[in-house]
């Protein structure tokens, strides 16, 4: 199997794994695949604008929590045998109010053809135990004392995905072990919880709990793509299952979208048993899990994003009108606008419209607008720090604490890059490159002496 078979089978796997352990997912699956039936026989081929229905209906990204560097290293073979790559850098400890004392990355497929088989990608959170806002020197080593005992994949399996690393594949007995041991390392595990040593971390971070209060990890929550998710939003609350407040991301607008939008429904109580100091077993709850569904945009360039920051900036406690409005201020809807302005990433293609030689002097955008080539946006692959913790933090009973006044542990792309021992991929770079190989193979496809002006490079 080579990885993307691999991987494709692991999304299955792990879907299926998901939905028999929060049979709310399968909910949303339903209503999820409902909704983007009803827009496919409502808008046809403008539904497909951000890749096709069978990429949309095969899409799911995944979230996970490992403890320390080591961890992230491991997890980082395992998702490297199925052709995910780190890409891009998140840190989510000051992207919210609460307490939520993580950085990230997402594996992912960074080829466009990949992408558009099964883009299967999953956002990985790293506990940073030594930074003081959160632990302080007592908590801070014990946690990192706890962590650096437990073991969450067998040896096997890092075995199995090392060797996928170096050959390209696996044998289909091997697959089948690899496949076999990764589904099983993200299930919940049914061992017992010290209760003692989970609540103490709770009273920090419910995050830090999950990550840190247990001896395994978990899938945290399985993300379907939808192409109504305000109607998904409405349509899962009337079948009586209770959704967070708000839609994370940019707001509506009636032409096309830009980034990503997210909401979930609310973690629920999930049984679990615990263990007191003198060994009784009880049975409890713990609300960690929820059920999270995405709308996916055109990628944003730098000075897109920096529009998308300021609209972060200003919207306060807007009314959701007054949102559009400041939105609509800063973004235009017309994707004409986007590359005229350089706001979104897109690749090009000719129509099969003779250029004259008028059209041959002008530059990407004029050829654009005479109808000889056409401008596809490219789909955003990657994930939005304020709304990641956004969706965290809704799904948490509490803030947890934290004390400003201690210094932060310094944290950025390099060190993640460290930690994981391989390249850190950055999201503008991939864009970019396939933006700019488009525009090549656009220039040898229409016979052009001279490289196309575009807007980005004028």
């Amino acid at each position: 199997m080579t990885p993307l078979q691999l991987r494709a089978e692991f999304a299955v796997r792990l879907s299926t794994l998901y939905g028999q352990e929060v049979p709310a997912y399968t909910t949303l699956l339903d209503v999820t695949a409902s909704i983007n039936a009803e827009t496919m026989r409502a808008t046809g081929a403008d539904a497909e604008r951000f890749g096709s229905i069978e990429r949309v209906t095969a899409e799911r990204h995944g979230a996970i929590r490992v403890g320390n560097a080591r961890e992230m290293s491991q997890v980082a073979t395992i998702f490297g045998a199925m052709g995910m790559y780190p890409v891009g850098f998140y840190d989510l400890r000051d992207a919210a109010s609460s307490s939520i004392p993580v950085v990230s990355t997402a594996f992912r497929p960074l080829d466009q053809d990949e992408l558009a088989i099964n883009p299967f990608r999953v956002f990985t959170s790293m506990l940073v135990a030594s930074d003081r806002r959160f632990f302080d020197e007592d908590l801070g080593a014990r946690l990192t004392e706890f962590l650096e005992r437990r073991t969450l994949f067998p040896p096997l399996l890092l075995d199995l995905a090392a060797q996928a690393e170096r050959e390209g594949g696996l044998a289909a007995e091997d697959a089948t072990t690899f496949l076999d041991l990764a589904t099983s390392s993200f299930a919940l595990s049914g061992d017992p919880i010290d209760r003692a040593w989970y609540r103490e971390l709770e009273s920090v971070s419910a995050v830090a709990a999950d990550i840190g209060g247990v001896g395994s990890t978990h899938i945290n929550h399985l993300t379907p793509r939808v192409l109504d998710i305000d109607l998904l939003h409405r349509r899962m609350e009337e079948r009586g299952v209770a959704m967070i407040d708000t839609i994370q991301g940019p707001p509506r607008t009636s032409g096309a979208g830009l980034l990503l939008r997210q909401t979930s429904f609310r973690a629920l109580n999930e049984q679990r048993m615990f263990v007191d100091a003198d060994g009784r077993l009880e049975s409890g709850h713990l609300r960690v899990r929820f059920g999270e569904v995405e709308a996916r945009g055109a990628a944003a360039t730098v000075l897109g994003r920096s529009r998308y920051d300021a609209y972060l900036e200003r919207v306060g406690d807007r009314t959701p009108d007054g949102r559009s409005r400041l939105w609509s201020s800063l973004v235009p809807e017309n994707e004409a606008d986007w590359l005229t302005e350089d706001l979104a990433y897109f690749s090009f293609r000719p129509t099969g419209l003779a250029p004259s030689s008028a059209d041959r002097a002008f530059g990407l955008v004029e050829l654009v607008e005479s109808g000889v080539v056409a401008a596809d946006p490219i789909v955003y692959e990657d994930f939005l720090p304020k709304s990641a913790a956004g969706i965290f933090r809704s799904n948490l009973e509490s803030d947890g604490t934290r004390n400003s006044e201690n210094a932060a542990t310094s944290f950025d792309a390099d060190a993640m890059a460290g930690v994981l021992g391989r390249t850190l991929h950055d999201p503008y770079t991939i864009y970019g490159r396939i933006r700019q190989d488009s525009v090549t193979q656009l220039e040898k496809q229409l016979g052009l002496a001279a490289p196309l002006a575009c807007p980005w490079n004028g």
